[in-house]
């Protein structure tokens, strides 16, 4: 496996193509991850040097995939929704409900997986007022899990989302795996931002705080950090009803929050988790993650 200087580094997406000038000849990959178009580009590395990298980032996102998706019928997540209990659980996904454990906590219930049902009757155009039945198979602290299996509290109405921390699960998984292929300066883009490292140029990362039209709303700066921005109105179950759920039913205010954190998978969780609490909690909510900052908040 080829030695990677620092002068040789990783951008995934195009988060700092402006900043940083690219060869023609940089080796390129393009494809998908969690169903979003995701592209991939080694800088100072031929094709022959970069296709064993590609390759085992391309099988590590269909392994996650298989985990994670809520589209693949065959996923862990998927099967685990349709059967109501899924043995031999990946350590991936345990480690996941872990942290999302810890988020339900702090966020006083708000940041809430078991929440799916309620987002699929909403999606099907149920009424907010008609969701009673809907409710009653919702609730974290009735699923049950551990190294030899996951139980939901309601076999065929009970079901996980993820879709609130998994990317940033991914993001972490793969910046460990460039790493591991010996990449030191590294900015991973899989829906949530890790900056590994520096810039070619020794400096750190520049990433843009984006709203959901895209108009960058702030610059920041990362060096071994990671960044995730939630937007309750970036995606909308119908006009003016947000994607982000609570037991107190859909958002209808329109905020961005954008948290980093060490890790990628604690910034996402922590960024969703802040959308769908109350703006007075977040400083109770960050006293449970004393490495995480907010980063950008617009109500």
């Amino acid at each position: 496996m080829t030695a990677l200087s620092r002068r040789r580094f990783l951008i995934i997406s195009a988060a700092c193509a402006a900043a940083t000038p690219l060869a023609a000849s940089d080796a390129r990959w393009h494809g998908t991850a969690l169903g979003a178009a995701a592209s991939l580009r080694l800088v100072g590395l031929t094709d022959a040097e970069a296709a064993p990298i590609m390759a085992a980032m391309e099988t590590e996102i269909a392994r996650l995939e298989n985990i994670f998706s809520l589209y693949r019928p065959q996923s862990q997540l998927s099967r685990l929704n349709r059967d109501g209990v899924l043995t031999a659980p990946a350590p991936e996904l345990l480690k996941v409900l872990s942290l999302s454990s810890a988020l339900h906590q702090a966020s006083g219930g708000a940041f809430d997986p078991s929440i799916q049902p309620v987002w699929t009757a909403l999606a099907a155009g149920t009424r907010p007022d008609d969701l009673v039945e809907v409710q009653q198979a919702i609730g974290w602290e009735k699923v049950i899990y551990d190294a030899s299996a996951i139980r939901l509290p309601v076999p065929g109405k009970s079901a996980l989302t993820l879709n609130g921390i998994a990317q940033g699960a991914i993001t972490d998984r793969i910046a460990d795996l460039l790493r591991a292929h010996g990449l030191r300066d590294v900015l991973v883009n899989m829906g949530e931002v890790a900056a590994l490292g520096a810039r070619g140029d020794g400096a750190p990362w520049k990433v843009g705080l984006a709203a959901p039209d895209q108009t960058v709303l702030k610059r920041i700066e990362l060096n071994d950090r990671a960044v995730a921005t939630s937007s309750t109105l970036a995606t909308q179950i119908s006009q003016g009803v947000g994607h982000i759920i609570t037991l107190d039913g859909p958002s209808s205010r329109d905020r961005t929050v954008s948290v980093s954190a060490p890790k990628a998978a604690i910034a996402d969780g922590l960024s969703t988790a802040l959308c769908a609490a109350s703006a007075g909690r977040a400083k109770e909510i960050l006293e449970f993650f004393p490495d995480a900052r907010i980063e950008l908040n617009v109500l």
